[in-house]
Formats: C-alpha cells, sequence, structure tokens
C-alpha cells in the first residue's frame, strides 16, 4: 500500500513529467541524457520535497535547469581532459604514432564504453575487479568489457590493426 506522500508524488511526476522532459530536451544533446537529468529532478524533489506544499513547475524546471548545467560543466571537463590526453600523447610519442589514433578513438566512444576500457587497460583490472567496480556479475562485465572493445576497433582509422595488436585490445 502507497503512503500519501508516495500518491502525491506519482501524481506530481505524471503531470510534471513531460514538461521537465521537453525542457531538459531542448537543451542536451542527446534523449538519453534528457531522460537521465529529468529523472534526476524528480529525485531531488523526492529528496528535498516537503508535505506542506505541492512543487510547482517553475520549481522543478530550476531543478532542470540547475542539473543541466551540472551536465555541461561535466561535458566540459570530460572533453577538457581527452585533449589533455590527446596533447600528452602527441608531445611523449610525436603526431604519426598511433597513440593519437587511440586517443581520439577513445574520444569517440560512449562514457560507458570508455570507462570499462579504461579500467581494463589503464587502472589493469581484471574482469572480477571491474565487475566489482561496476557492481555486476562477472559475466556481465565480460559482455560489456567485449562490446567495448568491439566499438573502440570501429573507431579506430582503417590501418591501425598493430595498434590494437600493441595494446591487446
Amino acid at each position: 500500500m502507497l503512503s500519501e506522500r508516495e500518491l502525491a508524488f506519482i501524481a506530481i511526476h505524471k503531470d510534471s513529467y513531460p514538461a521537465v522532459f521537453r525542457f531538459v530536451g531542448r537543451r542536451v544533446e542527446s534523449v538519453e541524457v534528457a531522460e537521465e537529468i529529468a529523472a534526476d529532478v524528480f529525485r531531488v524533489v523526492w529528496q528535498k520535497w516537503s508535505d506542506d506544499s505541492r512543487p510547482e513547475l517553475p520549481y522543478l524546471l530550476s531543478i532542470a535547469r540547475n542539473l543541466v548545467g551540472n551536465a555541461y560543466r561535466s561535458r566540459d571537463r570530460q572533453q577538457a581532459l581527452q585533449e589533455k590526453l590527446r596533447t600528452t600523447a602527441v608531445q611523449r610519442f610525436g603526431d604519426d604514432t598511433g597513440n593519437v589514433a587511440v586517443q581520439d578513438a577513445m574520444a569517440r566512444l560512449r562514457e560507458k564504453d570508455r570507462d570499462i576500457l579504461q579500467l581494463a587497460y589503464w587502472d589493469g583490472l581484471g574482469t572480477t575487479e571491474i565487475a566489482g567496480v561496476l557492481q555486476c556479475s562477472e559475466s556481465a562485465a565480460k559482455v560489456r568489457l567485449h562490446r567495448a572493445r568491439t566499438a573502440f576497433r570501429k573507431q579506430l582509422p582503417a590501418g591501425s590493426e598493430t595498434t590494437t595488436e600493441k595494446l591487446g585490445v
């Protein structure tokens, strides 16, 4: 049996989610990010909401605006890090090595694929440890790692087989 608070929250979500999603969707680059941020809006509302008053749409949209700003800053930090890694690779190994191709391929991957490859190759974790970090089964970690490796190979330019062989990807 749901409490009054839970029922009220469900009503708020049902009434307001489409408007929040549209608001966020116009400000971010993908539907997945919009869905995640819209869900986070309601997570914040649930955590901060007192039963005294019903949160109105302007309040929900101000939370959404703040979360979109956080997403922009996070994306900008990620891009700056990728650029710094690429620049470091060029400085250390020169522009004609496979390292630049690797950095560029990594930058084009989905965040989840990039993260699991970094856990495996940069942090040197095995599938058991990766499963622990990702809080999933070992078999799920193996599948995710396999898919990330496949996605990585697709991002590399033609003729980069020697680079992937050196990396063990």
